[in-house]
């Protein structure tokens, strides 16, 4: 019998795996989940942060407990999964959101700087999708990737926004998320990226204070910044049934930015 609307939405029952989930746009994404029914099991690396992010989860009636682990790191990324497996059991959807960005010119870009953006942004990303899909979803033949690019990956930037690495790093999970989707669709695993424009966060605090958050949201055709809600349908259309025939894709939320710049 043909599932209702809600039935192919609703995650009850599903555990959730949401790096750099302790704020913003992954904890944003953490409430869509925990809002359709999932468990979430966040990932930051500072305890405060992902204590008082569980906290407001809790509060909202959301099931979820935290680790705290540093996503560049592979023993690190090792004992995530295997804690949360003992804690949540199997895990249904991972949401790869942790990243870093860093501000030079490419002339002048430092290579350790360079390195950490590659490691976090990407390196990252492949570990922890290889050992979530290795240990939980691969045997089960059932999966959910979901892995946070950006506009940034789509193109190059104005002058003096000086981020090589950064928008390197989001290009090679776009294409990450294609290569990934080929290989593990006969597991019945779906990848897919977001790729947001600019949100009000930490991140881009320094760009919105530059150049203007009006100026800023005018590039785009909706006339405004990414909100508190806008990543929440998208997230949970790739993480239920809803998404069950999509794998491969990206899709930007950017108010049409990336419309308009010829992405």
């Amino acid at each position: 019998m043909t599932r209702t609307v809600q039935q192919l939405f609703d995650l009850t029952g599903k555990t959730a795996l949401v790096t750099g989930g302790s704020r913003g746009l992954g904890l944003q994404m953490a409430h869509a989940l925990g809002e359709a029914g999932a468990r979430i099991m966040l990932c930051a690396r500072k305890a405060d942060e992902l204590e008082a992010a569980v906290a407001e989860l809790q509060t909202a009636g959301i099931d979820a407990r935290w680790i705290s682990a540093d996503c560049a790191q592979e023993a690190d990324l090792k004992r995530l999964v295997s804690e949360t497996q003992q804690r949540m059991g199997e895990i249904d959807i991972l949401l790869n959101n942790a990243g870093a960005a860093w501000g030079a010119p490419a002339e002048d870009h430092p290579l350790e700087a360079w390195d950490k953006v590659m490691n976090l942004n990407v390196r990252g990303y492949f570990i922890l999708s290889q050992l979530v899909a290795k240990q939980s979803m691969i045997a089960r033949r059932s999966g959910r990737i979901i892995n946070m690019s950006s506009i940034a990956g789509l193109n190059g930037n104005p002058a003096g926004m000086n981020t090589i690495a950064y928008n390197t790093a989001k290009g090679a999970v776009i294409n990450f998320t294609r290569a990934l989707a080929a290989e593990w669709g006969q597991y019945n695993i779906t990848v897919n990226a977001i790729c947001p424009g600019v949100f009000p966060s930490r991140m881009t605090r320094g760009t919105l204070a530059a150049l203007g958050a009006d100026k800023v949201a005018a590039q785009a055709p909706l006339n405004r910044l990414g909100d508190h809600e806008d990543l929440k349908g998208l997230c949970v259309l790739f993480a239920s049934d809803a998404g069950k025939h999509i794998t491969g894709q990206w899709l930007a939320v950017d108010g049409g930015v990336s419309v308009v710049s010829g992405s």
